[in-house]
């Protein structure tokens, strides 16, 4: 099945509106490859949702940018894989990658826009945080989202060429507070504690069904953008149903909204209505189970598990991983030698 076209876009932006939500990401796969972009951007805004567009830089020039703010675009966002430009275009696996995405950067701050830079942070760069805040820094960002890898589907699969060390992570905490302090007056950083080092689960995306959905570009409307990882589910799309009847009665939002679903020890804690037992798709990745608590919290059976694996593979060294379906060699470990 193909992507939904402007018209349909159009549509579900005006739909989502009038069902509450306050703002849209544009997001992919690569959103610029899109040739109605600024004509989505302009029914996003005209809608009255804040648009934030999610991008590699990839079809984007100072042109495009400009018709995009013209249109009512908000906001864009671009991730930077690491501070040092070859290790930066290894983990993305495209020469020059790096380059274009400060090119890219410099542009969206010229235009006026404001920038968030996204670092997903694992064992290849998790020693540069304060350089990759510093260089955020230099190209003009308001913002840093420092999100530490989620392992399902890509990432699950080289958990072990993700995973840092305890200690790594440990480190990397304590250095971010200092970074918060230096930059406190002129950048919002946002991070937390990687999932397999946590004592506590984070509310899937607020809590299954609660405050946010995903439109895919065939149509397909999601409780969170891994939910097709869960077997069994049943996804309504947007060209049969309307958004507000998705939301309201799909079978795939329905299945883990609220707390009747939980089982012990979710049911009877006093946190169940805050972290709504985790995420499901880490749930299914660990335990095998999407209903099960998610093994990130310290009260589930499974948590040692969770401690194990995160162990184990951050002790597995300079790995091949897959990247495309095919093996890339992992960088060497920062501050450490080959």
């Amino acid at each position: 099945m193909g992507e939904l076209d402007t018209a349909s876009w159009t549509r579900v932006f005006r739909e989502a509106a009038e069902l509450g939500v306050l703002q849209v990401h544009l997001s992919g796969g690569e959103p610029a490859s899109r040739r109605d972009l600024v004509e989505i951007a302009a029914a996003a805004h005209e809608a009255g949702l804040y648009t934030n567009l999610i991008t590699s830089g990839i079809g984007l020039d100072v042109s495009r940018l400009e018709r995009l703010r013209a249109v009512g675009l908000d906001h864009v966002q671009v991730s930077i894989q690491d501070s040092e430009v070859d290790s930066a275009d290894h983990i993305a696996d495209y020469a020059g990658a790096h380059t274009r995405k400060l090119h890219l950067a410099r542009a969206v701050v010229g235009c006026g826009l404001p920038l968030t830079v996204n670092v997903v942070v694992h064992r290849a760069n998790i020693g540069r945080l304060s350089e990759l805040v510093a260089l955020a820094v230099e190209l003009g960002a308001a913002r840093v989202e420092i999100a530490h890898a989620q392992y399902y589907g890509w990432a699950l699969r080289n958990r072990a060429a993700l995973m840092p060390t305890r200690a790594q992570v440990a480190t990397a905490m304590a250095e971010l507070g200092g970074v918060r302090e230096k930059y406190r007056d002129r950048l919002v950083i946002d991070a937390v504690v990687p999932d397999y080092y946590a004592r506590r689960p984070k509310p899937c995306v607020g809590g299954w069904g609660r405050r946010s959905l995903n439109v895919t570009p065939s149509g397909r409307v999601l409780p969170c953008h891994a939910a097709e990882t869960i077997p069994g589910l049943v996804f309504w799309s947007v060209r049969e149903h309307g958004l507000a009847q998705i939301w309201d009665c799909s079978p795939a939002f329905q299945a883990f909204r609220g707390t009747d679903w939980m089982r012990e020890p979710c049911r009877a804690c006093e946190r169940r209505e805050i972290d709504f037992g985790g995420c499901r798709c880490q749930a299914l990745a660990i335990a095998g189970d999407a209903a099960a608590t998610d093994p990130a919290c310290e009260l589930s059976p499974l948590h040692h598990l969770m401690t194990a694996l995160a162990e184990e593979a951050s002790a597995a060294g300079d790995v091949a991983y897959a990247y495309r379906g095919r093996p890339v060699r992992q960088p060497a470990l920062a501050g450490t030698q080959t």
